[in-house]
């Protein structure tokens, strides 16, 4: 490691009791037992606009930009929106760019109300390709999240166990820099390029709603 690791998360709900806040904060508390200096960014706190790269950056923007590209590691956490994250982890997300984001590693997590979150964390890991972040194999999704989480605990071990895993890997991966694609391995970088670029979303029509964060 080269030095501390600094390790954000970025809480993508604006509901006071969000179990997908408290999930985070009980991966950043894990992050910060293996060392690591650690913030819980709340979009509640930042009160962004709606995206529009034709207006002038709020500087909430400029702040909370500055908070992530300065990370090593970056949970996200949604809860699950109709099959997808919520708007308000997307706006951030909006933006956000290849500065904040190239080489950096990232982290997933999403809360549903029901038994789905598949869908959610296959796109939250997609945009994260889309920046050039480093994805986590291991991820976190919790089903019924009202019944694992209360008073600010996780009461299911089994997801306490996987929420601090997260945790402990934000800190253990925090400065890999993987080489994506072997150098003797054959392929057209340019293609390969142009070929992830015109990829679809199979999962864009799903219409489950499956809202709780």
């Amino acid at each position: 490691m080269n030095g501390t690791p600094v390790v954000v998360a970025l809480a993508g709900s604006m509901r006071d009791g969000s179990y997908t806040r408290v999930a985070l904060q009980h991966a950043l508390d894990a992050a910060a037992e293996r060392g690591a200096d650690t913030e819980l960014l709340d979009v509640r706190e930042y009160d962004l606009p709606v995206f529009d790269p034709d207006e002038e950056e709020p500087e909430a923007a400029t702040e909370l930009k500055r908070k992530i590209r300065e990370a090593d590691t970056v949970l996200w956490g949604s809860p699950v929106y109709h099959g997808s994250y919520s708007s308000a982890f997307r706006n951030v997300h909006d933006y956000c760019s290849f500065d904040e984001y190239e080489d950096t590693t990232v982290g997933l997590l999403a809360s549903a109300g029901g038994g789905s979150f598949a869908s959610t964390l296959d796109h939250m890991r997609v945009t994260a390709r889309g920046v050039h972040a480093w994805v986590l194999p291991h991820q976190v999704g919790i089903r019924s999240a009202r019944n694992k989480i209360e008073d600010g605990e996780i009461t299911d071990e089994d997801i306490e166990e996987r929420v601090r895993k997260l945790g402990q890997q934000a800190v253990e991966y925090a400065f890999i820099h993987p080489d994506v694609t072997a150098p003797d391995a054959g392929i057209d970088e340019t293609a390969s390029a142009e070929a992830d670029g015109g990829q679809t979303d199979a999962d864009a029509g799903q219409t489950e709603a499956d809202a709780d964060d």
